[in-house]
């Protein structure tokens, strides 16, 4: 069995792999996460995962065995992508987007061997819906911090539950690694 290398600073994803009982490393990319606009998210959320996936694969040679796991998550409103805010402003014009309406989760995945040659990527969509916030809310949530490093300015594992009031598809999607869609990636890799 190859070595599993998860290329995410994302404690959540960290947790994700860990509840699911797979065996990994830790090592965190640096990949530029800005939306460039005109894409289409879901291939915007590819992309990126395979840029984690393949930056971190480039530190291992061959004979190492390994392969990296690599996942970017973006939220949808309204046509609109939202990733991380860049402020407690941003956070808080992210929620005001979100409040009462159904949005879209979307996470890309990659599987990435050292060099060029093999590579495996997919991505999961959860509709996520909120129940209308008050100013008072979204002025209170942003305060905790807790939106500041998330995409879509929310963690629906976290404070915001009290938000969502229901999510079709993959739960922990919306909590930042399909793990279904890791595992399937992951067998199929395996196999070839």
């Amino acid at each position: 069995m190859k070595r599993l290398i998860l290329a995410s600073a994302s404690p959540r994803r960290r947790e994700l792999l860990r509840q699911a009982g797979f065996t990994f490393e830790v090592v965190a990319p640096e990949v530029d996460e800005t939306y460039p606009g005109g894409e289409d998210p879901a291939a915007f959320a590819e992309r990126l995962a395979l840029a984690k996936a393949a930056q971190i694969a480039q530190r291992f040679t061959a004979k190492d065995d390994v392969v990296v796991l690599g996942a970017d998550t973006v939220v949808v409103a309204d046509g609109e992508v939202l990733g991380k805010p860049v402020s407690a402003d941003d956070a808080r014009a992210m929620l005001r987007k979100l409040s009462g309406i159904a949005h879209r989760v979307i996470t890309g995945v990659a599987l990435a061997a050292p060099g060029a040659a093999r590579r495996a990527v997919g991505h999961e969509v959860t509709r996520v819906f909120f129940r209308p916030l008050t100013e008072e809310e979204i002025t209170a949530y942003v305060a905790t911090g807790e939106p500041l490093d998330k995409a879509g300015a929310y963690a629906a594992q976290g404070r915001a539950a009290r938000f969502v009031t229901r999510v079709e598809g993959c739960y922990f999607n919306v909590v930042g690694l399909p793990v279904a869609l890791v595992d399937r990636l992951l067998r199929d890799w395996n196999r070839d």
